[in-house]
């Protein structure tokens, strides 16, 4: 999971539990996403890599280098 890159299908930031959706096992599956740095907030849309994973279905996502 570590690497991958998702798109933000709910808001991510300070005190929410967004949500991203993520290539794997070749579908796309979601995932509750927090920021990586805890003050950084990303939009609907928005490109992100994952850089945590705690399983089953938690991520720490920062955002990607495209």
């Amino acid at each position: 999971m570590v690497g991958k890159q998702g798109r933000v299908t709910g808001k991510i930031g300070p005190g929410l539990v967004g949500e991203v959706m993520i290539p794997v096992r070749g579908g796309v599956e979601a995932f509750y996403a927090h920021p990586s740095v805890p003050d950084e907030e990303f939009l609907t849309g928005s490109i992100v890599v994952v850089v945590e994973y705690f399983p089953p279905r938690t991520v720490y996502v920062a955002r990607a280098l495209i």
